[in-house]
Protein backbone atom coordinates (compact mmCIF):
# COMPACT_ATOMS: atom_id res chain seq x y z
CA UNK A 1 0.00 0.00 0.00
CA UNK A 2 1.07 3.39 -0.98
CA UNK A 3 0.38 6.82 0.08
CA UNK A 4 -1.96 7.70 -2.88
CA UNK A 5 -3.77 4.66 -1.84
CA UNK A 6 -4.52 5.74 1.64
CA UNK A 7 -5.44 8.96 -0.47
CA UNK A 8 -8.06 6.93 -2.01
CA UNK A 9 -9.85 4.67 0.42
CA UNK A 10 -10.77 5.03 3.67
CA UNK A 11 -13.22 7.70 3.63
CA UNK A 12 -15.58 6.05 6.42
CA UNK A 13 -16.90 8.95 8.61
CA UNK A 14 -17.10 6.66 11.70
CA UNK A 15 -13.73 5.97 11.27
CA UNK A 16 -12.42 9.40 10.97
CA UNK A 17 -14.31 10.28 13.83
CA UNK A 18 -12.84 7.79 16.56
CA UNK A 19 -9.76 8.66 15.18
CA UNK A 20 -10.19 12.18 16.02
CA UNK A 21 -10.84 11.32 19.37
CA UNK A 22 -7.82 9.01 19.83
CA UNK A 23 -5.95 12.16 18.60
CA UNK A 24 -7.60 15.01 20.38
CA UNK A 25 -6.81 12.91 23.55
CA UNK A 26 -2.82 12.41 22.77
CA UNK A 27 -3.30 8.15 22.72
CA UNK A 28 -1.17 8.22 19.53
CA UNK A 29 2.71 9.22 19.22
CA UNK A 30 4.61 9.02 16.04
CA UNK A 31 7.95 8.87 16.44
CA UNK A 32 9.30 7.50 12.45
CA UNK A 33 12.97 8.53 13.25
CA UNK A 34 13.23 7.27 16.75
CA UNK A 35 11.55 4.56 16.64
CA UNK A 36 9.75 2.61 19.85
CA UNK A 37 10.27 -1.39 20.54
CA UNK A 38 7.38 -3.33 21.25
CA UNK A 39 6.85 -6.39 23.75
CA UNK A 40 7.27 -8.60 20.70
CA UNK A 41 10.78 -7.18 19.77
CA UNK A 42 9.30 -5.11 16.85
CA UNK A 43 10.73 -1.33 15.85
CA UNK A 44 7.48 0.38 15.53
CA UNK A 45 7.20 4.28 14.66
CA UNK A 46 3.86 4.57 16.24
CA UNK A 47 2.78 3.76 20.16
CA UNK A 48 -1.09 3.89 20.35
CA UNK A 49 -2.22 3.82 24.38
CA UNK A 50 -5.71 3.25 24.50
CA UNK A 51 -5.85 3.34 28.27
CA UNK A 52 -5.61 7.02 28.54
CA UNK A 53 -9.16 6.96 26.95
CA UNK A 54 -10.75 6.13 30.19
CA UNK A 55 -9.17 9.31 31.70
CA UNK A 56 -11.49 11.10 29.57
CA UNK A 57 -15.10 11.23 30.32
CA UNK A 58 -16.20 12.81 26.74
CA UNK A 59 -13.71 10.07 24.48
CA UNK A 60 -15.20 7.09 26.83
CA UNK A 61 -18.70 8.19 26.26
CA UNK A 62 -18.21 8.14 22.66
CA UNK A 63 -16.13 4.90 21.99
CA UNK A 64 -19.07 3.24 24.47
CA UNK A 65 -21.70 4.42 22.11
CA UNK A 66 -19.98 3.34 19.12
CA UNK A 67 -19.07 0.02 20.30
CA UNK A 68 -22.99 -0.38 21.58
CA UNK A 69 -24.15 0.77 17.94
CA UNK A 70 -22.23 -1.61 16.68
CA UNK A 71 -22.97 -4.58 18.57
CA UNK A 72 -26.94 -3.51 18.43
CA UNK A 73 -26.44 -3.54 14.95
CA UNK A 74 -24.31 -6.61 13.99
CA UNK A 75 -25.39 -8.73 17.30
CA UNK A 76 -28.69 -8.08 18.70
CA UNK A 77 -28.54 -11.39 20.14
CA UNK A 78 -25.42 -11.29 22.42
CA UNK A 79 -26.61 -12.41 25.89
CA UNK A 80 -23.08 -11.46 27.40
CA UNK A 81 -20.16 -9.14 27.12
CA UNK A 82 -16.58 -10.13 27.53
CA UNK A 83 -13.77 -7.89 27.99
CA UNK A 84 -10.01 -8.73 27.48
CA UNK A 85 -7.44 -7.95 30.01
CA UNK A 86 -6.25 -5.83 30.70
CA UNK A 87 -7.06 -2.94 28.27
CA UNK A 88 -10.40 -3.74 27.39
CA UNK A 89 -12.21 -4.62 31.06
CA UNK A 90 -13.19 -0.98 31.51
CA UNK A 91 -14.82 -0.63 28.00
CA UNK A 92 -16.62 -3.96 28.40
CA UNK A 93 -18.02 -3.08 31.65
CA UNK A 94 -19.36 0.18 30.10
CA UNK A 95 -20.39 -1.45 27.18
CA UNK A 96 -22.03 -4.26 29.81
CA UNK A 97 -23.93 -1.70 31.84
CA UNK A 98 -25.42 0.23 28.89
CA UNK A 99 -26.97 -2.97 27.26
CA UNK A 100 -27.84 -4.39 30.93
CA UNK A 101 -25.85 -7.44 30.20
CA UNK A 102 -23.47 -9.59 32.12
CA UNK A 103 -19.48 -8.79 31.92
CA UNK A 104 -17.04 -11.35 31.83
CA UNK A 105 -13.06 -11.14 31.41
CA UNK A 106 -10.43 -12.66 29.68
CA UNK A 107 -7.19 -13.15 31.70
CA UNK A 108 -3.76 -13.41 29.45
CA UNK A 109 -3.36 -16.18 31.73
CA UNK A 110 -4.93 -18.54 34.23
CA UNK A 111 -5.28 -16.77 37.50
CA UNK A 112 -2.22 -18.59 39.62
CA UNK A 113 -3.74 -19.45 42.74
CA UNK A 114 -7.08 -19.63 44.04
CA UNK A 115 -9.32 -21.24 41.51
CA UNK A 116 -7.16 -20.38 38.66
CA UNK A 117 -9.67 -18.95 36.37
CA UNK A 118 -8.84 -17.95 32.99
CA UNK A 119 -12.07 -16.31 32.49
CA UNK A 120 -13.49 -14.58 35.15
CA UNK A 121 -17.42 -14.45 36.01
CA UNK A 122 -19.98 -16.44 35.23
CA UNK A 123 -20.60 -17.99 31.71
CA UNK A 124 -23.23 -21.13 31.19
CA UNK A 125 -22.70 -22.87 28.21
CA UNK A 126 -24.43 -21.82 25.03
CA UNK A 127 -24.52 -18.36 25.81
CA UNK A 128 -24.23 -15.67 23.18
CA UNK A 129 -20.58 -13.79 23.99
CA UNK A 130 -19.23 -10.25 22.13
CA UNK A 131 -15.95 -10.03 22.99
CA UNK A 132 -14.41 -6.44 23.46
CA UNK A 133 -10.56 -5.48 22.33
CA UNK A 134 -9.03 -2.32 23.13
CA UNK A 135 -6.25 -2.60 20.51
CA UNK A 136 -5.53 -5.37 17.89
CA UNK A 137 -2.24 -6.24 15.98
CA UNK A 138 -1.31 -9.23 14.67
CA UNK A 139 -4.28 -10.63 16.49
CA UNK A 140 -2.59 -13.98 18.16
CA UNK A 141 -3.73 -12.41 21.92
CA UNK A 142 -6.70 -11.61 20.77
CA UNK A 143 -8.05 -14.51 19.33
CA UNK A 144 -6.46 -17.01 22.36
CA UNK A 145 -9.42 -14.49 24.08
CA UNK A 146 -11.88 -15.13 22.09
CA UNK A 147 -10.73 -19.38 22.15
CA UNK A 148 -10.73 -19.18 26.01
CA UNK A 149 -14.58 -18.43 25.68
CA UNK A 150 -15.81 -21.05 23.69
CA UNK A 151 -13.67 -23.75 25.37
CA UNK A 152 -15.66 -22.76 28.37
CA UNK A 153 -18.75 -23.07 26.57
CA UNK A 154 -19.32 -19.77 25.28
CA UNK A 155 -20.59 -19.21 21.88
CA UNK A 156 -18.31 -16.17 20.18
CA UNK A 157 -20.41 -14.27 17.82
CA UNK A 158 -17.67 -11.67 17.03
CA UNK A 159 -15.01 -9.55 18.66
CA UNK A 160 -14.94 -5.31 18.07
CA UNK A 161 -12.35 -3.58 18.79
CA UNK A 162 -11.28 0.32 19.35
CA UNK A 163 -8.46 -0.05 16.59
CA UNK A 164 -6.48 -2.13 14.48
CA UNK A 165 -2.99 -1.84 12.98
CA UNK A 166 -4.92 -3.79 10.03
CA UNK A 167 -1.64 -6.01 9.23
CA UNK A 168 -1.62 -8.47 6.86
CA UNK A 169 -0.97 -11.18 9.47
CA UNK A 170 -3.82 -10.29 11.68
CA UNK A 171 -6.11 -10.24 8.73
CA UNK A 172 -5.08 -13.54 7.20
CA UNK A 173 -4.90 -15.02 11.21
CA UNK A 174 -8.99 -13.59 11.96
CA UNK A 175 -9.89 -15.10 7.85
CA UNK A 176 -8.47 -18.26 9.73
CA UNK A 177 -9.95 -18.27 12.69
CA UNK A 178 -13.24 -17.74 11.04
CA UNK A 179 -13.74 -14.72 13.76
CA UNK A 180 -15.37 -11.35 12.49
CA UNK A 181 -13.99 -8.88 13.79
CA UNK A 182 -14.76 -5.21 13.85
CA UNK A 183 -12.63 -2.64 14.79
CA UNK A 184 -14.05 1.26 15.24
CA UNK A 185 -11.34 2.76 13.35
CA UNK A 186 -8.06 1.60 11.54
CA UNK A 187 -4.18 2.30 11.00
CA UNK A 188 -4.95 3.58 7.56
CA UNK A 189 -7.71 6.04 8.70
CA UNK A 190 -5.66 7.23 11.56
CA UNK A 191 -2.60 7.82 9.11
CA UNK A 192 -4.99 10.06 6.23
CA UNK A 193 -6.70 11.73 9.35
CA UNK A 194 -2.66 12.64 10.97
CA UNK A 195 -1.48 13.49 7.55
CA UNK A 196 -4.28 16.34 6.80
CA UNK A 197 -4.12 17.28 10.71
CA UNK A 198 -0.29 18.24 10.06
CA UNK A 199 1.08 15.63 12.54
CA UNK A 200 2.92 14.14 10.09
CA UNK A 201 4.71 14.81 7.20
CA UNK A 202 4.72 13.31 3.33
CA UNK A 203 8.00 11.64 4.35
CA UNK A 204 7.11 9.99 7.20
CA UNK A 205 3.74 8.48 6.00
CA UNK A 206 6.21 6.58 3.63
CA UNK A 207 7.74 5.06 6.94
CA UNK A 208 4.27 4.45 8.37
CA UNK A 209 3.24 2.75 5.29
CA UNK A 210 6.07 0.82 4.68
CA UNK A 211 6.50 -0.49 8.39
CA UNK A 212 2.47 -1.89 8.24
CA UNK A 213 3.51 -3.92 5.04
CA UNK A 214 6.15 -5.62 6.70
CA UNK A 215 6.27 -4.93 10.57
CA UNK A 216 8.79 -7.73 11.54
CA UNK A 217 11.67 -6.69 9.48
CA UNK A 218 11.46 -3.05 9.58
CA UNK A 219 13.69 -0.71 11.72
CA UNK A 220 16.45 -3.73 11.45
Amino acid sequence: MNKNKIDQEFEDPGEMEVAQQLIRINTIKFQPSNPFTWASGWKAPIYCDNRKILSYPETREFICSRFVKVIKEKYPDVEVIAGVATGAIGHGVLVADKLELPFIYIRSRPKGHGLENLIEGDLKPGQKVVVVEDLVSTGVSSLKAAEAVSDFGGNVLGMVAIFTYDFPVANENFKKSGLELTPLSRYQVLIKLSLKNGDISENEVNDLVEWRENPSVWGK
